[in-house]
């Protein structure tokens, strides 16, 4: 991967198939714990995907809401919502073949650099057994709240020194 042929574009109405698609990727391992058949897993899906694209637009409308894009190929998303003092990654999520390939570490390095150079910590939600809160740690977040089903960590803005 080039970092140049890595960009975003705003998700569009036509992306929801796509980002439908995405979603149930990252759920896909946890479906298979179920023992529910393919068509209540996709009804379900299909149902949690929407609660939450509803909750991400009523609850953070100012959000940037992205397609991440490899060339032309739409292959992740990332979500973010830049408040005041904090940067909050909403969602940063890749098709499994993307995965594991330095992708979500670059698009995170970017962020972070971003918000340091604003002043602005950043605070995500994860589950505590996803592969990517390995990652996280590795960019300095630490936990701050143990919730029933997720962790909520931050990461500090990095100190810039004085002139």
């Amino acid at each position: 991967m080039r970092g140049t042929d890595l960009h975003l574009r705003p998700a569009e109405a036509a992306d929801l198939g796509f980002l439908r698609a995405l979603y149930a990727s990252t759920r896909s391992e946890e479906m298979l714990r179920t023992g529910w058949q393919q068509s209540a897993i996709d009804a379900f899906l299909t149902q949690q995907f929407e609660a939450q694209h509803r909750h991400y637009q009523e609850h953070y409308p100012d959000a940037e809401f992205s397609v991440v894009l490899l060339a032309d190929q739409a292959i992740g998303r990332l979500y973010l919502f830049r408040g005041p003092s904090t940067y909050n990654l909403m969602d940063l999520s890749l098709l499994p073949p993307w995965r594991g390939q330095g992708i979500g570490s670059h698009l995170l390095s970017l962020l972070v650099q971003e918000a340091d150079a604003a002043g602005r910590s950043t605070r995500l939600y994860v589950e505590p057994d996803n592969p990517a809160r390995r990652l996280y740690e590795r960019f300095g977040f630490i936990i701050t709240c143990r919730h029933p089903v997720y962790l909520e960590m931050h990461r500090p803005a990095a100190r810039r020194l004085s002139a």
